[in-house]
């Protein structure tokens, strides 16, 4: 009976990590995109160069992280066509990538920590007076289970923290829709986009 038991725990784990895999490959990007009134994306800016590395790491150039956040930005707002132009300031005050480590035990998961601000293109003026510090994970998957250390490459960290990241940004001008971007509730019909969306925790596509 113990050894049949024993037998059985490895292949429960093994099936319950492909089933967290399985649901984890669904894209964000598969959501209809919010309602964001007048808002259409210019240009963004991605700084990184004073960016605090948090041990244990691997390491990222800067040049990496903007690549990195400038993809997910523009990939997650070209979605939107309002009549006026906004531009990102983002910049990346630190982060950790998480490193092989012991499994269950200490599975780390990668940590990204941003400031945002977003100006208005002729108003020639930033809409929140101070920047927006945000704090994003990894999302849950079966590959974090383990610790992406493990299971993932230091680029597809990096992707699933950009797109998360464009996913909370997209999340705090929401939020803002009325104030900043003429967004008028009425005009709009209620859609299921309004539910929460969960963080991406597998590869963005290209």
């Amino acid at each position: 009976m113990f050894r049949a038991a024993s037998v059985f725990r490895p292949a429960l784990l093994i099936g319950g990590l492909w089933v967290l895999s399985a649901c984890a490959a669904k894209d964000a990007m598969d959501s209809p995109a919010e309602a964001l009134g007048d808002f259409s994306l210019g240009y963004t800016i991605v700084v990184a160069d004073n960016a605090k590395l948090v041990p244990p790491s691997r390491s990222a150039a800067a040049e990496e992280w903007q690549a990195a956040l400038k993809q997910a930005l523009e990939r997650r707002f070209s979605r939107y066509e309002g009549d006026k132009l906004y531009h990102f300031g983002i910049n990346v005050d630190g982060y950790a990538l998480a490193v092989p480590g012991v499994p269950v035990v200490a599975a780390p998961r990668s940590v990204l920590v941003i400031s945002a601000n977003v100006w208005d293109d002729a108003a020639k003026a930033k809409l929140n007076e101070e920047a927006e510090q945000m704090t994003i994970f990894e999302g849950m998957s079966g590959e974090t289970v383990v610790g992406s250390g493990l299971t993932r490459s230091k680029d597809q960290q990096m992707q699933v923290l950009a797109a998360n990241a464009a996913r909370r940004i997209e999340r705090w001008l929401v939020e803002n829709r009325e104030a900043w971007f003429g967004y008028d509730p009425a005009a709009e019909a209620p859609t299921a986009a309004s539910a929460p969306v969960d963080e991406v925790s597998a590869a963005v596509p290209e």
